[in-house]
């Protein structure tokens, strides 16, 4: 998961680019970059870490121009390497800096496509790099120097012909403008923008309605499954929808976890769809545990704390914050490598005893993904004071790996995989154990936009939506991305940095 943003503007965009992604800090912690363009010219800067650590005043300085694009990174394909931060850039044709939220289900095959025939080298194992290549090599077809918006949609058509997966781009052309798209499925977020100047429009893309907001924007709409939107660098706005047949089935983990509750996705309040599973999830403690004694509620912040409010609405029961967050560490779920998570989890969080002691508590959190999480902060009620720890999940219990850019994609490192729901409850040593129901869950989302027929739920029931995800790709998928992987790769790419260090020094 990652976090994009695009401006044309009538005045420098620097400033508006690095706000919108501090905004989308929580969708992607490895990387971030922003590219401006100006007087023909790209100007970047990216570089592994947190916005705030990226982006000084020296670089600030030097990202001139009134049009420009911004990406936050989050690893699933590729690997935690500096390389591998967006925005990533191509010189022909034209000039193309390009940032992607997404991961390709058919990368694999499009690699050998992408050098035998259009005669392109990929220097990253990155899926992003390999679909910048595609998008560009499709604009070469345009025949003029300048592209006309038919060019553009054109050309986007053909990407989504030929690519599968989970996308949402925003790509910034020299000489041209803006070009932002979506998979012909919805899966990955992305909303468009306007305000009005005196000196004219300016038009911003971001993967949250929330970015928009941050820096002055009128949201306007959701692009569409498939739609293509092109903002000439003079600021006119053209739009197409460019694929086939488009549905519409946003991801909806999206809710669960992933957006900041002040967003709207898709025509659906982020926060809204949050109390509305409480509220589902409330009902079903009401019914199934009826008999517990308990006597208080208390949220795994940050996430679950709307879901855990209303849930202790339903059962009329003492809603109370027993954790204290460090809001300086990073999410842990997103954190590359399962030694990172663990050790960051009692960084993060801190219990407040008086909340726990001597009490019968039922905690509540978005998801279980791994459960080691779980089972550390379960730990730490008993540690202070708690009789008995109930622990409720707002999301049904992860079974199948993530293809569309969730970093899950071992199911073997999945806590709910082949296990029923004593078994997880006796790993992460609760006293009881409650999911949401997965008919609750789109109903509570889908509650907010009756017209979303269908969302993407592969997580909880093994329905991927593209149609093309079998069980030899998530074998394949599972050699490539588990933590086993990831430490190797980590290590190797150690011993790389080591070796350049010492050539440096010699």
């Amino acid at each position: 998961m990652c976090g994009i943003v695009g401006i044309v503007g009538k005045s420098p965009v620097n400033q508006a680019l690095y706000d919108g992604l501090t905004v989308l800090q929580h969708r992607g912690q490895d990387a971030a970059g922003i590219v401006t363009v100006d007087d023909g010219m790209f100007n970047l800067r990216k570089a592994n870490g947190l916005v705030r650590d990226v982006f000084h005043s020296r670089h600030m300085q030097r990202l001139t121009g009134n049009f420009g694009i911004g990406h936050a990174r989050y690893p699933t394909a590729g690997t935690s390497s500096s390389a591998e931060a967006q925005p990533f850039y191509v010189n022909s044709p034209f000039g193309i800096a390009f940032a992607h939220n997404g991961n390709l289900t058919n990368a694999h095959e499009l690699e050998d496509e992408v050098f035998r025939i259009a005669r392109r080298h990929i220097n990253t194992n990155s899926d992003s790099e390999l679909l910048l290549n595609i998008f560009a090599h499709e604009l070469q077809n345009c025949s003029g120097l300048v592209l006309e918006p038919q060019d553009v949609f054109t050309a986007v058509s053909r990407v989504h012909r030929k690519i599968k997966g989970a996308y949402a781009v925003v790509a910034a052309i020299i000489g041209n403008g803006m070009v932002a798209f979506r998979d012909p499925h919805g899966i990955r977020p992305l909303a468009l923008g306007k305000r009005e100047t005196e000196f004219g429009d300016e038009y911003m893309v971001a993967s949250e309605s929330v970015a928009l907001d941050v820096v002055g924007f009128t949201f306007i709409r959701d692009v569409a499954p498939g739609e293509a939107i092109y903002v000439t660098e003079e600021g006119q706005l053209f739009t197409q929808q460019c694929a086939d047949n488009p549905t519409h089935t946003p991801c909806i983990f999206e809710f669960v976890y992933f957006s900041r509750p002040d967003s709207f996705i898709d025509g659906i309040s982020v926060y809204a769809s949050r109390v509305n599973m409480g509220r589902k999830l409330g009902q079903k403690i009401a019914k199934e545990w009826a008999d517990l004694d308990i006597d208080v509620v208390i949220p795994i912040p940050e996430t679950s704390n709307d879901i855990a409010l209303q849930i202790a609405q339903e059962l009329n029961l003492p809603y109370r914050q027993g954790f204290v967050k460090n809001r300086y560490i990073g999410r842990t779920f997103i954190m590359p490598g399962q030694t990172q998570r663990r050790k960051s989890v009692r960084r993060k969080l801190n219990a407040i005893s008086s909340e726990f002691a001597g009490k019968n508590v039922l905690l509540v959190d978005d998801s279980i993904v791994r459960g080691t999480t779980s089972e550390q902060i379960i730990t730490m009620a008993r540690e202070s004071g708690a009789k008995k720890v109930y622990f409720a999940s707002a999301a049904p219990e992860i079974r199948f790996p993530n293809v569309y850019g969730i970093d899950m994609p071992s199911a073997n490192e999945l806590i709910a995989h082949g296990r029923e729901i004593d078994a997880i409850c006796d790993l992460i040593k609760a006293d009881g154990l409650i999911f949401q129901n997965l008919e609750d869950l789109v109903a509570a989302v889908r509650e907010e936009n009756p017209e979303i027929s269908r969302f993407e739920t592969s997580v909880f029931d093994g329905h991927y939506v593209t149609g093309d995800v079998d069980q030899d790709y998530l074998n394949r998928l599972d050699l490539l991305r588990n933590d086993t992987a990831k430490h190797s790769k980590a290590q190797m790419e150690l011993c790389n940095l080591e070796i350049h260090n010492l050539d440096g020094e010699s």
